[in-house]
């Protein structure tokens, strides 16, 4: 489809213009004593809207031979004969309706086109005809360049994905036997808390697997998954770990990339409470206003300071993974703070797919 056909204030503005070119033509010909204003506008008039749509319609056979680096003559001498073609049809269209002016009673036709106006309106029409497929060629040259962003766009999530999956398959490993050390030494001591953490671990990678197959989940998916996450980290912490986990129900169906916040919630774990002997509070934060979802986790710091390379990379890799799904209007900050350390992130609040 044409796109001037999908913006009815464009189709519009183009079809009063063609419009206002009928009488503004008759006038010219009015002007030059070649016909009185009335004929001369029962000519043009309909001349412009048949003009009108044919000019359009030049769209189509442009877009089935774009030019291209190997193609372009067969694609410049395709438009030559194409202009060439409409502008003789048309030119022909115009004297048979000037004929067809004696079968209102005008004897000579409505204009009475002569053989210099004929070749005054061939050359007009060859012009308009040019000008006609050289900008639907400007706009085919920019709805491609759209295309290749909108790929590049595409290209440049996938490899971000594949950057967290690489991520993932890092850290879970180390995760996974850390748990199971903790299973194991809990079998003895305390079987149903063993139980329990194997649950939460099996649940936990279970849902991994399903959550990181989807483009997008709901902020209360990844909600559950951190519950199990923590859930193991709790019997491995114990009083170490406190948690306050602050988001409002209207906030739970917000959609968002699985795995954004889980990986910052280890990252805060990893790099913030585990090295502090008193460990600290884990707080994860949701609040929707003015059509943004906010999300915030924070956690407090160790004296030393932790390696800010391995940190800053997560943290970038995020953003850019982030602007490559929402096209540049997601916001991710981090940052020290009067608690310790804050990652805040701004995304559009969007509910459905």
């Amino acid at each position: 489809m044409h796109p001037l056909l999908t913006h009815l204030r464009g189709l519009a503005l183009y079809l009063l213009a063609w419009a206002l070119a009928g009488p503004a033509l008759a006038a010219l010909l009015q002007a030059l004593d070649i016909a009185p204003m009335g004929r001369a506008l029962a000519w043009t008039a309909p001349l412009c809207c048949v003009f009108a749509f044919v000019a359009l319609a030049t769209y189509y056979p442009c877009r089935s031979r774009p030019f291209g680096t190997a193609n372009w003559p067969a694609a410049l001498g395709y438009r030559i004969g194409l202009v060439a073609t409409l502008a003789t049809v048309m030119l022909g269209l115009a004297v048979g309706w000037d004929l067809a002016g004696s079968l209102f009673g005008h004897a000579d036709g409505w204009v009475s086109l002569s053989r210099h106006g004929l070749a005054l309106l061939a050359a007009a029409l060859l012009g308009l005809l040019t000008l006609a497929v050289l900008t639907h060629d400007l706009l085919l040259a920019f709805q491609g360049s759209q295309a290749a962003a909108a790929r590049e766009a595409q290209a440049r999530l996938l490899a971000r994905d594949m950057e967290l999956q690489l991520l993932r398959l890092q850290i879970d490993p180390h995760f996974l036997f850390n748990s199971l050390n903790s299973i194991s030494a809990l079998t003895h001591l305390d079987p149903a808390a063993a139980r329990a953490m194997a649950i939460d671990l099996a649940q936990f990678f279970r849902q991994t697997l399903d959550l990181a197959g989807r483009e997008r989940i709901r902020l209360e998916d990844e909600l559950g998954l951190l519950s199990h996450y923590l859930a193991i980290e709790q019997q491995r912490l114990g009083d170490k770990l406190a948690t306050a986990v602050d988001v409002p129900p209207e906030s739970l169906a917000a959609l968002l990339p699985p795995l954004t916040l889980q990986p910052l919630v280890e990252n805060a774990l990893k790099h913030g409470l585990r090295p502090r002997d008193d460990g600290g509070l884990l707080s994860i934060q949701a609040l929707v206003r003015n059509g943004w979802l906010h999300l915030a986790v924070r956690n407090p710091v160790p004296e030393t300071a932790p390696d800010k390379t391995c940190l800053g990379m997560g943290l970038r890799n995020l953003r850019e993974r982030l602007a490559a799904h929402y096209a540049g209007r997601a916001r991710v900050h981090w940052g020290a703070t009067a608690e310790g350390f804050a990652v805040e992130i701004a995304l559009p609040f969007e509910t459905t797919p």
